[in-house]
């Protein structure tokens, strides 16, 4: 009987128990798992693809000879905005898939795995820096055959991107925390447009801010958008803006310090 026993343990015990997962492995692991959502649908990559060169289209021809004069001279200065606007639009996501695993029961058993905890985030937010370059990617492409030419070169471009992703790696911990707060992916979805649409419209994006009205002109300068903007059109036509690009990375540094502790302290509080 004894010897049954033994045998019986020696099945599970003889092979070696596999090796731990780190916290590089784990958050790699949660990225390919949001990869595979996207190849399995990949309709919700119309927000990176289709939207926006339908709003870089529409605004360049339909306001370019209205505010410069031609939609040639106005896509010099449109581009960096409407970048920043539509890859800042759409950090919002992050957010919202984390409430849908929330809401669907999938969040309670990632977090009885014995992975970091934090790589369940930090695997989507890795995924959507790859959405946020590519989103990136399509509209300088798209900006460069109909015409833009930032004389700040390649180098400028490429720091002006990436400037924009840490910005919007850093604005997407907002939204995650309030995918755990809040009860559906509508109010979420409603929470997230009622903040992002004042902000960048209300921003440098579209027109100087010089010419609109004392009051609104100061709201504008010290938005966080207008800053971010500010930095990614100098960056790429090459003019010095070195504040704005310090004060950037200090906006950005300030919403993770901030949001990032809060989510990670929901995340392990919620039932």
């Amino acid at each position: 009987m004894n010897q049954k026993k033994k045998d019986m343990m020696n099945v599970f015990t003889s092979s070696a128990r596999p090796t731990p997962p780190n916290a590089l492995t784990a958050s790699w692991t949660f990225a390919g798992r949001a990869l595979l959502k996207i190849k399995h649908v990949p309709e919700q990559l119309f927000d990176i693809t289709a939207f926006p060169v339908i709003f870089l289209l529409m605004y360049t021809y339909l306001f370019g000879g209205a505010i410069a004069g031609s939609p040639g001279e106005y896509l010099q200065y449109l581009l960096p905005g409407i970048l920043a606007m539509t890859v800042v639009m759409i950090t919002m996501y992050t957010g919202i898939d984390l409430n849908k695993d929330v809401t669907k029961g999938v969040f309670d058993r990632f977090r009885t795995l014995p992975v970091w905890l934090p790589s369940v985030l930090v695997g989507a937010m890795l995924v959507d820096a790859v959405r946020y370059t590519v989103a990136s990617t399509i509209m300088v492409s798209l900006g460069l055959v109909l015409g833009f030419r930032p004389e700040g070169g390649f180098i400028g471009v490429l720091t002006a991107v990436g400037l924009l992703i840490i910005f919007s790696v850093s604005l997407s911990w907002i939204w995650t925390m309030l995918g755990l707060i809040m009860r559906s992916e509508r109010s979420l979805m409603g929470v997230s447009m009622m903040v992002m649409f004042p902000l960048t419209f209300m921003s440098n994006a579209f027109i100087d801010p010089n010419t609109l009205p004392s009051w609104l002109q100061g709201f504008v300068e010290w938005n966080p958008i207008s800053i971010l903007v500010s930095a990614i059109r100098g960056l790429m036509h090459g003019v010095d803006v070195a504040n704005d690009i310090w004060l950037t990375c200090i906006i950005s540094v300030a919403f993770t310090a901030i949001f990032a502790p809060i989510t990670m302290a929901l995340y392990r509080k919620k039932k």
